[in-house]
């Protein structure tokens, strides 16, 4: 439940720059002192800075506190913790893979989002539970007070309230910052989380407002620090939807859509969803909407030049999709709650930073908006991020030692490609104070591992999201597995509980049972045949292990358990989570045959990842390699011959090449 402890009041701007700092911090002689200031800054030294309080930092912190390291998170605002900036949901297609992930891993953003959904959907069931992905819509209130409260109990965790303006390196490493309110905050280790703040600059129409988020300043000074020590920055932009007050929609003009309520949660513990589960809406534009929208196209800033920086392809504003869909009639809208004790509504897919009287204009051609008002139109932002290509697969900076970047300043969207990397971060700033070794997931091991193995083996030319087809081994990557992939490999590090990690050994302990148990089990033709007839699928010719009869399309764990009375024991003596196991076992069973050929064809490319290749080569020498290859590899300097491969324009023949030159 919600922590009502928490304080929920809240207030516009709150200036409260003197939170607690436990005795274990030492005061420090000042980096700087600057002209006019009669006393020096103040400082405080910790294992692990991270800057930014949203879904990468938070994830980030309480990781990096986990491992044992003294953290500060500083944010600028500690009443929008976690701010669910565009839709407030979690999940999706590829998306909710990551966040079991991030949960299989230790991480709070399951639970958080288990604690505050309003609807939740398993999406993709028509299709192989390879691609099954879940998803949650949040209250998004709740959802910022539920992390609140993960963080204030999480044990060496301290929270500041300030803005970092410059990043402190010395002997070319980061050694802490300095803020707008004259704090010097001192760490072993600091990691980047800035998101959409970094100069940020929203447009409407022909307006144009600083800041990093609606009614929030923008963040200035720390890239161009940032810059200063060698860090190449770009733009990109971003934008959200109109909000909409749902007591001026005609909903008898919408479908109705509602969620499920099986067993399927974020969460691999014992998480519960105790709020009311509220439905979805959706509606379509229609040739009117469009025309009215086509005629202002002109004030858009997307296409009169005033937005320059790149945008995602993926999730297109309205106005993108009438350009690039000219004879598309319409396109389907979600109208989605905001929370359980709100009127605000979150329109999906009409994402625009057209001109306001446009977007409402456009809006009312809708019959079941008709009489819509609105809280706030939609508006597009441009941010600073950092080529990633700069980063290696621990998310630490090649260019400043003891610098970690995650989130959106790597080029990606997302609340949860920022929590997989904040996570990422978070244990190698950790790991890294300490002395230890990185912290690095395969491709073959999770979609976090895709995601940041692509992001600093090809950098990003838009902003990076996730889906399943970017994963080669999505076999392998479901999202019932992620606990079965990564949980013994946190508890090994200090990231998951005892309590995680022993729920998981049961649970594992299980499946195996359920497994043997088909292996072992037979039944004989006279004994089922009937029951398998009636149910539409071929008769047995001689006894059969239950694990083969699963095989059969036609044949769910369920339904055999139904006719085999023996199976149906075993599956009632298993008690708790009884419908998680039996899915997990079933998946198991009926896709072993995929399974164990796409593990074939990721051990063959585990003798790449072995061969290590950074720093044996001169690229720019190597003229057996073609010049875009020789340019490439330069740049990006990989680690290992698979990732060479990896990076586009080096084609097989150079990398057969540099085998070659290694053996010799």
């Amino acid at each position: 439940m919600i922590n009502q402890s928490i304080s929920r009041q809240k207030s516009i701007f709150i200036l409260n720059f003197a939170p607690y700092f436990n005795s274990r911090t030492r005061p420090q002689q000042p980096h700087s002192v600057r002209q006019g200031e009669a006393f020096s800054t103040m400082t405080h030294n910790y294992d692990v800075l991270v800057i930014g309080g949203g879904h990468a930092g938070c994830e980030a912190a309480t990781a990096a506190a986990r491992m044992g390291a003294r953290t500060c998170l500083v944010t600028m605002d500690m009443n929008k913790i976690a701010q669910m900036s565009c839709n407030p949901a979690i999940g999706g297609i590829a998306k909710g893979q990551i966040v079991r992930e991030v949960d299989a891993l230790g991480g709070q953003t399951a639970i958080v989002t288990d604690a505050t959904a309003i609807q939740f959907r398993m999406l993709n069931r028509s299709k192989g539970p390879a691609v099954w992905s879940p998803r949650a819509q949040c209250d998004r209130e709740k959802f910022i007070w539920q992390w609140r409260s993960a963080l204030d109990a999480t044990p060496l965790l301290d929270i500041w309230q300030d803005q970092a303006t410059e990043l402190i390196v010395e002997h070319g490493r980061a050694s802490g910052v300095l803020t707008i309110w004259g704090a010097e905050l001192r760490a072993a280790c600091v990691v980047i989380t800035a998101g959409t703040f970094l100069n940020g600059l929203m447009h409407i129409g022909s307006r144009r407002v600083e800041g990093g988020r609606i009614a929030e300043p923008a963040a200035h000074g720390l890239t161009e620090s940032l810059t200063r020590h060698g860090l190449r920055s770009a733009r990109m932009k971003t934008g959200t939807p109109v909000r909409i007050d749902r007591r001026s929609v005609h909903f008898d003009d919408m479908e109705q859509q509602q969620g499920e309520a099986d067993f399927h949660r974020f969460s691999f513990m014992d998480t519960a969803r105790p709020l009311p589960q509220l439905p979805c809406w959706t509606c379509y534009t229609n040739p009117e909407v469009h025309r009215t929208l086509r005629q202002a196209l002109p004030y858009s800033p997307l296409y009169n030049g005033q937005i320059k920086s790149i945008g995602p392809r993926y999730c297109p504003s309205i106005e993108t999709k009438l350009v690039t869909f000219p004879d598309k009639e319409q396109h389907p809208l979600f109208l989605e709650p905001e929370g359980t004790d709100t009127n605000e509504m979150y329109l999906n897919g009409f994402s625009s930073s057209l001109p306001m009287d446009a977007q409402i204009n456009a809006l009312r051609k809708i019959p079941a908006l008709r009489d819509v008002k609105v809280y706030r139109p939609g508006y597009a932002i441009e941010y600073d991020f950092f080529d990633p290509t700069q980063l290696k697969h621990s998310l630490e900076s090649k260019v400043i030692g003891h610098l970690f970047l995650a989130g959106q300043v790597n080029g990606t969207t997302g609340y949860e490609e920022a929590a997989g990397q904040g996570l990422v971060a978070g244990v190698n700033a950790a790991l890294l104070a300490a002395g230890g070794e990185p912290f690095t997931m395969r491709r073959d091991e999770s979609y976090i591992g895709v995601l940041i193995d692509d992001l600093v083996t090809k950098g990003v030319d838009e902003p990076y999201r996730m889906f399943t087809s970017r994963a080669e081994y999505r076999i392998l990557l479901r999202q019932d597995d992620a606990d079965a992939r990564l949980t013994e490999r946190a508890y090994a590090l200090g990231l998951a509980s005892r309590q995680r990690y022993d729920r998981w050994m049961q649970k594992k302990e299980a499946i195996e049972g359920i497994i043997t148990f088909c292996k072992q089990t037979s039944v004989k033709p006279q004994e089922i045949n009937p029951k398998l007839e009636a149910i539409g699928t071929a008769p047995l010719r001689e006894g059969t292990k239950l694990f083969d009869l699963l095989a059969r399309p036609q044949l769910s764990m369920s339904t055999l358990a139904s006719i085999v009375p023996p199976l149906k024991e075993r599956i009632g003596n298993i008690g708790d989570r009884t419908e998680e196991i039996v899915e997990a076992a079933e998946i198991r069973i009926k896709y072993k045959g995929y399974i164990e050929r796409e593990r074939m064809v990721a051990e063959k490319m585990h003798r790449l990842e072995d061969i290590k290749i950074k720093g044996r080569f001169n690229y720019a020498e190597m003229q057996q390699l073609s010049t875009e290859a020789r340019q490439k590899l330069a740049a990006i300097d990989p680690e290992t011959l698979a990732q060479a491969s990896r990076i586009p324009g080096v084609s097989p023949s150079d990398i057969n090449v540099m085998l070659v030159l290694m053996g010799r």
